[in-house]
C-alpha cells in the first residue's frame, strides 16, 4: 500500500471514535491507530512502543496516555498504569473526559491497596456521572469498599501456607475440594494459560507425608470437553461438577463404585439453562446443591441459586434471594458440612476490593448479613473458591497470582473465625457375618432431639465402605440395614463432645434368622424409670418398618440392667422397660402374638459392672428372632 493512501485511510478512520483525537499532529494520530491496531490483536509490547512514540510527537497528546495506561493495566502494571492514567488526567479538558479518567482510577487505586486515593476518585466521578447507572452502582461499592478497608486494617492470626510443588503443577488450579474424612483432595486443573485451554478434574491423595501428585480423576469423566468446578458427597462417591463446551456450561453427575466412576449425566432442566451453569456445592446430608448462574431472575450478575433433593428428583432451581445475593456478583459457594455456614466469594459485599472471601451463617430466622472473612486471606486481589474442613479449623483455596497463574492454598483459621458449629465424621466397612465380604446396605443418620432423618447413603457394594457426617450440636441415631439382615443401630452423643477425630465403625450385619439378635442403641428411659424418651421414636420406628417387611418373624424384647440396685428392682424396671416398648410396637400396628417380652435384670452382663462405661453397656433393650 502506498503511504499517502494509508495516512489518508488512517485519517478517515478517526472519523468512528466517539470525539476527535487531541491532538492536530498528523505523524502521532498515524502512529496512535497504528498502536491500536497492535492493541486489539493483543500485540501489547508493539503497541506500547508506537504510543510512546507518538506522544514524543506531541507531549499533550491526552488520548495517548490514556490508551497506554489502559494496555499497562491489562499487563497488571498498575504503577505504571496509575502514572499514564494520571498524566492523561492533567490533560483532560472537561468534565466528560475527566469523569472516564476519574472511574479508571477509582478502580486502579484499588487494586494497589491505594484506598485513600480510591475514594477520593470515585467521588469525584460521582460528582460527575449522572446517567451510567451501571458504573456509578461500582463506584459506589468502590467507595464501600475503600472505607471498609481502611476502618478494618489489622490482620488476624491466618496461617496460609501454598500446597507443595508436588500438587501445585499445572498453569492454574483452582475450585479445590475434600471428602468428609479429609482423604482426598479434587481440584480443577487448566493446562495452559489461556481460558480457552482444556481443563480437567485431578484428584490428589493424603499420605503420611503430605499430598500426593495428583492425577486424572476418571477417564469417564474428563473428555475433550472442559470438566471443572466440581463437588463431592461427603463418602467421596457423588460427584457434581461442571462441563463446558462451545454454547455454554451445564452441571453434571457421576457416581463411584469401588473405584470406576459411571458415565455423566446431566442434571437435567430442572437445574441447567440456556445459561450458564457451574460452581456447585452439595450439602452433607445430600438433600440440597447450591451452585452459580446468570440466568434471568437474578439479582445482577453471577447469583447463587439452589435445589433440594425430594423423591430422588432435584426441585426447580430457585434463586438464593437478597440475604445471599447483591446487585453484583456471588460465586463460587460452599455449604459447610454443618450445613448452616455457606462461604461465597462476592465483589459485592464490604471487602477489601476486587472479590472476597464471605461466611453467611442460617440461624432459625433466616440467613444472617455476611461476614468478611478478614486480612490477609482477603486483600485487594481476587479470591477464590474457599472450601472448610469438618472441624471448622483448617481452609483450603486457590489464589490468582496473575492472570495465567493460580495456586492452592491451605490456611489455619483463627480461633475467632472458625464456624460456630462444627462436625465430625463416622466411617466404616459394612460386612455380612455369613460370608464375611463388604456389602451394600442403607445407611441412615437420624437426629434424635428432632426425630428427623438428615442423611442417608449406601455403603459401596464392591468395597463395603460408608462415610456419614456428624454435624455438631446434638445426639444421632446411625442405622445400617440391607434386605434379609437384622438392622444394626449406633448411637453417637455430639452435644458437647468435640473430638475431631474421625471415628470409624465397622458394621457386620447378622442375617434374618433364629437367635439373631441386636441390641437396641438408641432406646431412652429416665433413670429409674420406664416410659419411653422422646429420643427413642427413630429407634423405635426402625422396629416398626422391620417387623412390617418381615411380617412372619415373632421376636422377644428383652430389658436388662447394671447390677446397682436390688435385684428385685431391677427385674421388675427390666420388665416393665421391655412392655413399654412392646406397647409401642402394638400401637403401631404389630400384632401382640408376635411379640413376648423378657426382663433380666442384672442376670445377663455384656461387660463386667466395674465402670460407669460398662454398666451403661450392660443397661439395654435386646431385640431377638424367635423360632
Amino acid at each position: 500500500m502506498q503511504r499517502g493512501l494509508m495516512v489518508i485511510l488512517l485519517v478517515l478512520s478517526l472519523t468512528n471514535f466517539a470525539q476527535p483525537l487531541s491532538t492536530k499532529n498528523k505523524k502521532a494520530i498515524e502512529l496512535y491507530v497504528q498502536a491500536d491496531n497492535y492493541r486489539v490483536r493483543g500485540q501489547w509490547n508493539q503497541a506500547i512502543s508506537l504510543l510512546n512514540e507518538a506522544i514524543s510527537k506531541d507531549k499533550n497528546f491526552e488520548d495517548a496516555y490514556y490508551r497506554l495506561a489502559t494496555i499497562y493495566k491489562a499487563q497488571e502494571n498498575y504503577p505504571l498504569a496509575t502514572e499514564n492514567f494520571e498524566k492523561g488526567l492533567a490533560l483532560a479538558q472537561n468534565d466528560t473526559r475527566k469523569r472516564i479518567y476519574f472511574y479508571d482510577l477509582a478502580s486502579i487505586n484499588l487494586l494497589q491497596a491505594n484506598y485513600v486515593r480510591a475514594r477520593e476518585y470515585a467521588d469525584k466521578f460521582l460528582a460527575i456521572e449522572k446517567t451510567d447507572q451501571r458504573k456509578m452502582a461500582l463506584a459506589n461499592i468502590w467507595k464501600v469498599q475503600a472505607s471498609y478497608s481502611l476502618e478494618n486494617p489489622n490482620l488476624l492470626n491466618y496461617r496460609v501456607e501454598p500446597l507443595s510443588d508436588t500438587v501445585n503443577i499445572f498453569p492454574m488450579q483452582y475450585f479445590p475440594v475434600i471428602t468428609g474424612d479429609g482423604s482426598q483432595l479434587i481440584f480443577t486443573a487448566r493446562f495452559g494459560g489461556s481460558r480457552n485451554d482444556n481443563e480437567d478434574l485431578v484428584v490428589s491423595n493424603r499420605t503420611a507425608g503430605g499430598w500426593a501428585a495428583p492425577v486424572s480423576l476418571s477417564p469417564n469423566i474428563n473428555t475433550v470437553m472442559r470438566e471443572g468446578a466440581c463437588t463431592i458427597s461427603a463418602d467421596g462417591r457423588h460427584l457434581i461438577f461442571t462441563v463446558c463446551g462451545t454454547s455454554g456450561c451445564d452441571l453434571y453427575e457421576s457416581r463411584k463404585t469401588g473405584n470406576t466412576w459411571s458415565r455423566p449425566k446431566s442434571l437435567g432442566a430442572a437445574i441447567n439453562s440456556s445459561s450458564w451453569d457451574a460452581q456447585p456445592s452439595l450439602s452433607a446430608d445430600g438433600r440440597e446443591l447450591y451452585f452459580v448462574s446468570d440466568r434471568k431472575g437474578g439479582l445482577g450478575g453471577y447469583d447463587i441459586w439452589y435445589s433440594r433433593l425430594e423423591n430422588n428428583t432435584w426441585s426447580k432451581a430457585v434463586n438464593a434471594g437478597p440475604a445471599i445475593n447483591s446487585p453484583f456478583d456471588e460465586i463460587s459457594p460452599y455449604i459447610h458440612v454443618n450445613n448452616s455456614d455457606l462461604y461465597v466469594v462476592s465483589n459485592g459485599y464490604p471487602g477489601y476490593g476486587g472479590y472476597d472471601i464471605y461466611r453467611i451463617t442460617k440461624s432459625t430466622e433466616g440467613w444472617e448479613s455476611p461476614r468478611n472473612l478478614g486480612k490477609p486471606l482477603n486483600d485487594e486481589k481476587d479470591q477464590y473458591s474457599f472450601i472448610v474442613s469438618a472441624d471448622g479449623g483448617t481452609a483450603y483455596y486457590s489464589r490468582e497470582e496473575s492472570k495465567n497463574r493460580s495456586r492452592l492454598y491451605r490456611i489455619q483459621i483463627p480461633e475467632e473465625m472458625v464456624t460456630r458449629s462444627t462436625g465430625n465424621v463416622v466411617k466404616g466397612i459394612v460386612t455380612s457375618s455369613a460370608t464375611q465380604k463388604p456389602m451394600a446396605a442403607t445407611v441412615e443418620l437420624f437426629d434424635l432431639k428432632l426425630n428427623k432423618l438428615i442423611s442417608q447413603v449406601s455403603s459401596d457394594s464392591v468395597t463395603g465402605q460408608y462415610l456419614m457426617v456428624l454435624p455438631g450440636g446434638s445426639q444421632y441415631a446411625l442405622h445400617v440395614s440391607a434386605p434379609g439382615y437384622l438392622f444394626m443401630s449406633l448411637h453417637f452423643d455430639y452435644q458437647t463432645t468435640r473430638d475431631l477425630e474421625p471415628i470409624s465403625k465397622n458394621v457386620n450385619l447378622v442375617p434374618v434368622q433364629q437367635n439373631a439378635t441386636v441390641v437396641l442403641n438408641n432406646i431412652f428411659f429416665d433413670v429409674n424409670q420406664y416410659e419411653l424418651r422422646p429420643e427413642s421414636i427413630s429407634e423405635l420406628e426402625e422396629v416398626v418398618k422391620f417387623m412390617i417387611v418381615n411380617e412372619k418373624l415373632r421376636v422377644e424384647i428383652s430389658g436388662h440392667t447394671d447390677n446397682t440396685g436390688t435385684e428385685s428392682f431391677n427385674q421388675q424396671l427390666s420388665e416393665r422397660r421391655a412392655q413399654a416398648v412392646a406397647n409401642y410396637l402394638v400401637n403401631n400396628k404389630i400384632l401382640a402374638s408376635r411379640i413376648q417380652i423378657h426382663g433380666y435384670g442384672s442376670k445377663k452382663p455384656l461387660k463386667p459392672n466395674d465402670s460407669d462405661e460398662n454398666r451403661q453397656l450392660n443397661r439395654r433393650i435386646e431385640f431377638k428372632i424367635l423360632p
